[in-house]
């Protein structure tokens, strides 16, 4: 019997190209992720500002409600003070001199309040420049950001491609190991069934070759005279068979 031959696994080695390739894929990653990175920090250095400058906002609109308070309540107290004026110049005229000083005081005092109200509207004119400035500085923001969720879109994009395309290459490398592995097998089982055929042949002729010694050998019983020729004949045939 023949013994069955052990088939031989077929092992891939990796090439010198694929490795570079794949240095070069995680150079690209470590490189991609530091500048996605960079960019979350510098929006979120941008977020840490605006809160900041909307605090600042906050805190100057409280002051001028405080001064906005002031100048109401002195504003009613000038006008209380006219009308005790107007009234006293009627009933006290001897006292004409000292309500004048008074008024100049408080036309002063007025001019004053007209002043700080003056500075008041410059204020609030800074805060709605500032307001403008923070609005253009989120919709910046808001820009940065929609670019860099495309930018992560894209890259997503471009790795489910890369992926795809080498899953693929793979299911083609296996789909022509299979096909080899196949052929090998085919041809293993053609060769095996020639050799258990040529077996088969072998042992018919061995088998034959028995036949024809047993059949000579009947002869030469039944032929003494003729034994030694026989034998001679059988020495003949033995030794072409060896």
């Amino acid at each position: 019997m023949l013994k069955k031959k052990n088939k031989k696994k077929i092992s891939k080695k990796p090439k010198l190209t694929d490795i570079a390739n794949l240095t070069t894929k995680s150079l690209s990653n470590v490189i991609s992720n530091y500048k996605k990175n960079k960019e979350l920090e510098k929006i979120k250095n941008i977020k840490l500002q605006k809160l900041e400058e909307q605090n600042k906002i906050i805190k100057e609109k409280k002051e001028l409600k405080i001064w906005e308070d002031r100048l109401n309540k002195e504003s009613n107290k000038i006008k209380f003070n006219e009308d005790v004026i107007r009234t006293k110049e009627k009933e006290l005229n001897i006292k004409d001199e000292k309500l004048k000083s008074e008024s100049e005081r408080l036309i002063k005092k007025d001019e004053h309040l007209v002043q700080v109200a003056n500075e008041l509207r410059n204020k609030e004119k800074e805060l709605k420049s500032r307001e403008d400035e923070q609005n253009r500085k989120d919709i910046d923001l808001k820009v940065r950001e929609d670019i860099q969720k495309q930018k992560e879109l894209k890259e997503q994009r471009r790795k489910n491609k890369e992926l795809k395309a080498l899953q693929e290459e793979e299911a083609k490398q296996k789909e022509l190991e299979n096909i080899k592995i196949k052929e090998w097998e085919e041809k293993f089982d053609r060769e095996k069934k020639l050799k258990e055929q040529e077996e088969i042949r072998r042992e018919q002729r061995l088998r034959q070759i028995e036949l024809e010694k047993i059949r000579k050998l009947d002869e030469l019983e039944n032929q003494p005279n003729n034994l030694n020729i026989g034998l001679d004949k059988f020495e003949i045939d033995k030794t072409k068979e060896n």
